[in-house]
Order: structure tokens, then sequence, then C-alpha cells
């Protein structure tokens, strides 16, 4: 169902973490250390329609020939190293020079599918992710994020196309809102997200 995560600390890698759940609230734990709570919640974003697809290739070009920042280059949905079976390979860029407003292409593979075709859950999420922080850090910027809510409408395929948008829906000091949706290529809506980012001053170790 619909859900929402709070991120305490920056997730380790390479080292099992333990689930605990306790009154409808899951907490993934490092120890004694909180990492991440997840609980239902209520999402509410008005997606705009989707660009047609043209469009979003040709966003998704000026995305990927306008990035300068090199932070994420080994991201899993958006970095530049990844290629075809290693990511997701969504690339999100401006739809109109200057523009806020984000778009990128996608089309998952039998990687991040199940035997039967079906994308779960988890990639959906991931797809949604990194379409929703570009609109605050443009080619340079670094932000990590803080809060993450997603709500799926639609199954999504194995070798179908789809567009990602992502838009930014306030900030307040230090905190950057967006949300991304993710749309099949008719235009119907699949999911879509909130999302809070925190934008660092600094680049902080551990994010290459």
């Amino acid at each position: 169902g619909d859900a929402e995560v709070t991120l305490r600390l920056p997730p380790p890698l390479e080292r099992p973490l333990d689930v605990v759940r306790e009154e409808g609230v899951a907490k993934l734990m490092d120890g004694d250390k909180l990492v991440a709570e997840a609980r239902p919640a209520q999402i509410d974003v008005d997606a705009p329609d989707a660009p047609p697809w043209d469009e979003a290739v040709a966003a998704a070009k000026r995305g990927y020939e306008n990035r300068h920042n090199e932070q994420y280059n080994s991201c899993f949905v958006c970095g530049l190293d990844r290629g075809p079976g290693d990511g997701l390979c969504i690339f999100p860029g401006p739809i109109t020079e200057g523009s806020k407003t984000m778009a990128a292409t996608w089309v998952p593979d039998a990687t991040v599918a199940h035997p039967d075709g079906m994308v779960p859950p988890e990639i959906v999420w991931s797809a949604l992710d990194c379409p929703s922080a570009f609109p605050h850090i443009g080619p340079k910027g670094v932000v990590l994020l803080g809060r993450y809510a997603v709500k799926r409408m639609a199954p999504v395929r194995r070798d179908e196309r789809y567009i990602v948008r992502g838009w930014p829906t306030g900030e307040d000091g230090r905190k950057l809102f967006s949300s991304s949706a993710l749309y099949s290529e008719d235009g119907t809506v699949c999911a879509v997200s909130k999302s809070t980012w925190i934008r660092l001053d600094e680049t902080p170790a551990g994010t290459t």
C-alpha cells in the first residue's frame, strides 16, 4: 500500500540490517541505531499530464549531456556510469531549457522484473526517486533524501515504455520539497511520489 519513509541516518551498505515492526511502523535498524522508519500514509499528489514521449526523450538527452555532478555517477537510478542491466538508466533533464520541471524515459528490463514481467514495488520507488531531486539540484548541486512517500496506482511491466516527470513544490530553508510521477506511454499515471530533500553546503563523505 501507500507508505512514507523517513531516513534518520545514511543507510550503511554491504552489511545486513534488521527490520523491527512496532504498532504499524517498520523500523530499519543498524544494531541499536535507527536508520529509517516506514509507516502507512495517505498521499495526495495532483500529477500533471505526462509530456509526450519525444519530449521526454529530448529532456533525458539534455539531462545526460549537461550533467556535471559526479557525485551521482554510480547511482542505481540515474548514474552515468551505469548501463543497461546495471541500473535503471533514468537521466532526468529539463523539459525545456531552464525549466525546473524534469522528465526522462524508462524501459524496465528483465534485470528489474519478476519472471512474470511485473516490476516490483521497490524498483518503482527507485524510478520515482531521482526525478524528484533534479528539480532542485541542477547540474552541480548535492542533496540527500530526508522523507519519501509513494502511491502506486497501476502495474508496471517489463519492456514497456514509461515516462517519469519531476517538479518542485516548495522550499523551507535547507528543506526542498518536490513530487514525481510515473506514466505509461499513453499517459496513464502508474505511481506518484512526494519527497523532502536536504540541501548540503558541502559534499558529504560516501556520496560517490
